[in-house]
């Protein structure tokens, strides 16, 4: 595969995380440092705003759901107080509706988790004429079904049966699908 040209970090290489998956964060964050960006975290969209309000950075990554709210609206602070500022969306939830929200508030790239240093730092360091590199290792369609199943369990609290309702499936097989591993 061709490498494609990227831009440099500039001057300013603030980078603010904002994810509530704490070894996620843990871990970007350093791999981020490793690659030269001045990293700050929050946990949580109260967090991520307070840091954009006060010290809005140059580059940030946000998971678009959080515990206490929409990431969105963390992007949306960050292009208000800083209007170059490069922003990517992270999700363990891709869906087409949400990826264009994301892009009209200001988004420059939106990822599916699990994405990796590489793909985070490809989106946010692509030209800005180009979009960026297709991700190395993408999900696959097994996984992103298991995801999508995982999501609207999760937001059913974890009722099998509104669950399967919902997604128009057995309840029998719905379990079965909960019981086994994830995908690769």
């Amino acid at each position: 595969m061709m490498d494609r040209p990227q831009k440099e970090i500039g001057p300013d290489n603030s980078l603010l995380i904002v994810d509530d998956d704490e070894p996620f964060l843990r871990r970007l964050a350093r791999a981020m440092e490793k690659r030269g960006f001045a990293v700050e975290t929050a946990d949580s969209v109260a967090g991520g705003l307070a840091v954009a309000t006060a010290r809005p950075p140059a580059y940030a990554v946000v998971d678009l759901r959080l515990e206490d709210g929409n990431g969105l609206d963390v992007v949306e602070r960050i292009r208000e107080r800083r209007e170059s500022s490069k922003v990517v969306v992270l999700t363990g939830y891709g869906a087409i509706a949400t990826a264009v929200a994301a892009v009209k508030i200001g988004a420059t790239d939106y990822l599916s988790k699990p994405a990796d240093a590489n793909d985070v730092t490809a989106a946010l360091l692509a030209p800005d004429d180009e979009m960026p590199p297709p991700p190395e290792n993408p999900m696959s369609a097994d996984r992103v079904r298991w995801e999508h199943i995982q999501r609207v369990y999760e937001l059913c609290d974890r009722n099998v049966s509104e669950t399967a309702r919902r997604l128009n499936m057995h309840r029998r097989t719905l379990q079965r699908i909960l019981a086994k591993r994830s995908p690769r």
